[in-house]
């Protein structure tokens, strides 16, 4: 398993996250954020509230409680790294 040793607010719902395989890229978590309707994460749609994280227990963790699996963040930035990949051949 892998996990993060940096993370920086980018804007929205993008956080810039580095992991310890030196694996790194900005995940955008707007769908995570704004689709699960649990109390914990509509907190967060506040973007004021969603910038207050720290990286704590290999993973990014929120003032209100909120961490995410290292797996899930790390599958996230392969995601978006395979949509890059994808749309710059596309449009390459």
């Amino acid at each position: 398993m892998h996990y993060v040793t940096q993370a920086h607010y980018i804007d929205g719902y993008k956080i810039e996250v580095s992991f310890d395989d030196k694996k790194h890229g900005v995940i955008d978590l707007s769908t995570t954020i704004n689709h699960d309707h649990r109390p914990i994460f509509r907190e967060l749609a506040n973007i004021e509230k969603f910038k207050k994280f720290r990286v704590e227990a290999d993973t990014i963790v929120w003032e209100n409680g909120l961490d995410l699996a290292p797996s899930y963040l790390y599958q996230k930035l392969s995601e978006t790294k395979d949509n890059n990949e994808f749309f710059q051949k596309m449009n390459g």
